[in-house]
C-alpha cells in the first residue's frame, strides 16, 4: 500500500499516543531498551520532513559507561557553578532557546511551571540547594537509561531547527506509542563544550538539545506533575 492511499486503521491510538507524551523526570535505571526498539523509534523520527529533504539531524546515543561518564562531567561542571558563580560564563549555549527578556504571558506559564514542580517536589521558594539538586537531575537524565545527543552542522540555517522540531516531536510520539518515555531537555545545551568532545561530534556541529528515554518509574510522585494546555480557541485566529 502506498503513503498516498494509506488508512490509519486506528486514529484513536495515533491521538493517544500524542495526548500521553509528557515529560518524564523519574526512570528506571535498571530497565534498558533493546537496541532493535532504538532503531525503529529513530527510523520513525527520520520520516519527519524537512526543508529540501536535507534532514539535518545527526543522534548520539549514550548508554552504559558512555552515559554514566558524561553525566559525572557535567553534574561536576554544574556543581562548580554553583560554589563559583562567575564560571557561568564558561558554559553557554550556542542559540538562544529562551527570549532574552521574558514578557507575559509566556512568563506567568513559565512561572507556574516552575513552582508547580517545585510544590510537588517539597521545594520552598529560594532554597537554592535543593533547586541545584533538582536540576542537576537533568544531568542524570533522570535515571534514564538512554541518553540522546542531538546537533546540526553549523553551516545549516535556522530553518534546520525546525526541521528538528519536527523530528523530535515523531520520536517522542513514537516512544510513548511503544510503552516508552521521554523528557527533552534544553539544560544540556550550556554544556556543549564538554558534550560534544565527548561524543565524538565535530567542531562543525552544533548540540541542538538532549533527550532523556527509558521506562517511567510510576512509583515516582514527579510523574504526576502534568502541564496545562491553553485552549484552542487562545491562540488560533479564523481569517475569513
Amino acid at each position: 500500500m502506498s503513503q498516498l492511499n494509506a488508512t490509519i486503521a486506528d486514529p484513536a491510538s495515533v491521538d493517544a499516543a500524542i495526548e500521553n507524551r509528557f515529560c518524564v523526570r523519574a526512570f528506571l535505571r535498571d530497565k534498558p531498551v533493546p537496541r532493535q526498539m532504538l532503531e525503529r523509534l529513530l527510523e520513525l523520527a527520520s520520516r519527519a520532513p524537512s526543508g529540501t529533504n536535507m534532514q539535518p539531524w545527526k543522534v548520539y546515543v549514550l548508554e552504559g559507561a558512555a552515559r554514566d561518564a558524561l553525566c559525572a562531567k557535567v553534574c561536576q561542571a554544574h556543581d562548580s557553578v554553583l560554589q563559583h558563580p562567575e564560571l557561568e560564563t564558561r558554559y553557554r549555549a550556542d542559540y538562544d532557546y529562551y527570549p532574552r527578556q521574558w514578557v507575559d504571558p509566556y512568563l506567568a506559564r513559565r512561572r507556574q511551571n516552575g513552582w508547580s514542580l517545585y510544590g510537588l517536589l517539597g521545594i520552598a521558594k529560594g532554597d537554592k540547594d535543593k533547586m541545584h539538586q533538582q536540576q542537576q537531575r537533568n544531568f542524570q537524565w533522570f535515571d534514564a537509561p538512554v541518553g540522546l545527543m542531538f546537533t546540526v552542522d553549523r553551516v545549516m540555517g535556522s530553518g534546520s531547527l525546525l526541521d528538528y522540531g519536527m523530528f523530535l516531536q515523531n520520536l517522542m510520539v513514537a516512544a510513548r506509542a511503544h510503552g516508552l518515555h521521554t523528557c527533552p531537555q534544553a539544560a544540556w545545551n550550556g554544556y556543549a563544550s564538554i558534550v560534544l568532545p565527548h561524543i565524538g561530534a565535530t567542531a562543525e556541529e552544533m548540540l541542538v538539545t538532549s533527550i532523556a528515554l527509558g521506562y517511567a518509574d510510576e512509583t515516582a510522585p514527579v510523574n504526576t506533575f502534568h502541564t496545562p494546555r491553553e485552549p484552542v480557541a487562545s491562540f488560533t485566529h479564523w481569517v475569513k
